[in-house]
């Protein structure tokens, strides 16, 4: 499958992503070998293969989820690169 620059530049601005004018034709070639890619993926029977979520049969990897008393609020304190009397010390948000 060939692409158009008009076509890269249609895919980045679906995608909110400014190109430069240089990287259209060079992102064309890549963005068509990957649709040729998924074109030959879309092509097998996967009729008897089932879906998955994870390459790997993965079942809870999660330790235990057991209740525990929480660390002391002074010894987090003292990890803090900044702090108040009792707390973090943060940048206020648009700073």
């Amino acid at each position: 499958m060939s692409l158009t620059p008009d076509d890269v530049r249609y895919a980045a601005a679906l995608a909110h992503i400014a190109l430069e004018p240089d990287e259209l034709e060079s992102l064309a070639g890549e963005l068509a070998g990957i649709l040729d890619h998924i074109g030959r993926i879309a092509s097998l029977d996967l009729a008897d293969v089932p879906p998955t979520s994870h390459a790997l049969d993965l079942v809870n990897v999660l330790g235990e989820d057991v209740p525990r008393e929480p660390w002391p609020r002074e010894q987090l304190l003292e990890l803090a690169p900044e702090r108040t009397a009792d707390g973090f010390l943060v940048p206020p948000i648009g700073a």
